[in-house]
């Protein structure tokens, strides 16, 4: 069983995310390479949120096919383009997140391969 580790004694998460996540002993782990928000008709939403949405799915459907889904995600990675796109990427994050909320870390950074991405994400899940 996961287990969210979130003392008292520190600042609440600034967000919906857990300060960190204790993954028992034997689990499996998985850990996914950066997504980006691009359709396999190599299609781009225009929006962060679209963009994040989209990187939620093809998340998911890693996970699936490694038996897991997406209340197994221990740790987001996630970097958007600018503050601007901040609140879109954590609205999509929230829908999907599972209760504790996993560990996370959001970065801003001045782009990506394309000019078109505004939101990279990468996860490491656990399954006992």
């Amino acid at each position: 069983m996961l287990r969210a580790v979130t003392p008292s004694s520190l600042r609440a998460p600034f967000a919906r995310y857990s300060h960190a996540m204790e993954v028992p002993a034997g689990a499996r782990m998985l850990f996914c390479s950066g997504q980006l928000g691009i359709g396999p008709d190599e299609s781009i939403p225009e929006g962060a949120e679209a963009q994040a949405r989209l990187i939620f799915k093809a998340i998911e459907t890693i996970l699936a096919e490694a038996g897991m889904a997406l209340a197994d995600i221990v740790r987001i990675n996630a970097y958007v383009t600018g503050r601007e796109h901040m609140a879109g990427y954590m609205k999509a994050r929230d829908a999907v997140v599972a209760d504790p909320p996993p560990a996370s870390t959001l970065m801003i950074v001045s782009g990506f391969t394309r000019e078109e991405f505004k939101v990279e994400v990468e996860v490491v899940a656990a399954k006992a």
